[in-house]
C-alpha cells in the first residue's frame, strides 16, 4: 500500500528526480514552454508554481529560498558561434516572470496534450507552458463583459421604468387635458343655449 506517499518515483532515485525536476523547471523558465511526458509535466508543474509564488513576493528571503530550491544557473545564448551569458534563471524569474503574475492568484502553468507519442516507449508527449498575459486579459475581458452586460441590463430596466413613468405621466396629462377640454366645452354649451 502507498498510504500518504506523495509524488511519483518515475523510475529514478531521489537525487536523480531532484536533478531532473530542477533541470525541467530551469528550462521552463528560460524558454517558457517545454515538451516532456505527461507524468514528468505533472510532477514539475507544482514545483514551478511554488517558485513563481516565491518570485511574486520578490523579497530577499524569497530569492534565497528560490536559489536553494532551484539553483542559480546562467542563461547562455550562442551568437556568432560564441556562448554569451544573457542572465540567470533566478534573475529572469524574479524580474520578468514573477511581476507578470502579480494579479493572478495561481495557475501559472498549463499542460497541453499532444497527439504525439515518443518512439522508444510510446510515452504521451505534452507541452508544459507558462500561461501568457493574453489568458489573463481574456478572463478579465470576459469578466468585464459580464459586468457590462449587468450594467446594460440595469440600464435597460431603468430606461423601461422611466419610459413607463413618462407614459403614465403623459397619459395623466393627456387625461387631464381631455377633462379640461370637456369641462370647457360643457361650460360653453350652456352659454350657447
Amino acid at each position: 500500500m502507498r498510504h500518504r506517499l506523495a509524488g511519483r518515483r518515475l523510475s529514478r532515485t531521489s537525487q536523480h528526480r531532484l536533478a531532473m525536476r530542477r533541470n525541467l523547471v530551469a528550462h521552463l523558465f528560460q524558454h517558457e514552454t517545454i515538451s516532456t511526458t505527461i507524468e514528468k509535466a505533472k510532477e514539475v508543474k507544482a514545483f514551478a508554481e511554488k517558485l513563481i509564488t516565491l518570485a511574486k513576493k520578490g523579497t530577499l528571503s524569497a530569492r534565497r529560498s528560490a536559489i536553494a530550491l532551484l539553483g542559480d544557473r546562467d542563461i547562455m545564448d550562442y551568437e556568432d558561434g560564441k556562448a554569451v551569458r544573457k542572465g540567470t534563471i533566478i534573475g529572469k524569474l524574479f524580474s520578468e516572470i514573477g511581476p507578470r503574475y502579480l494579479d493572478r492568484p495561481g495557475g501559472y502553468t498549463r499542460i497541453i496534450r499532444l497527439s504525439l507519442r515518443r518512439l522508444g516507449d510510446n510515452g504521451q508527449i505534452v507541452l508544459l507552458q507558462l500561461v501568457g498575459p493574453e489568458e489573463s486579459s481574456k478572463k478579465e475581458s470576459k469578466a468585464a463583459a459580464r459586468k457590462r452586460s449587468r450594467r446594460r441590463a440595469k440600464k435597460t430596466i431603468e430606461v423601461e421604468e422611466t419610459a413607463e413613468a413618462q407614459e403614465t405621466t403623459e397619459g395623466d396629462e393627456a387625461a387631464e387635458a381631455e377633462e379640461t377640454a370637456e369641462s370647457n366645452s360643457r361650460k360653453d354649451e350652456p352659454n350657447q343655449q
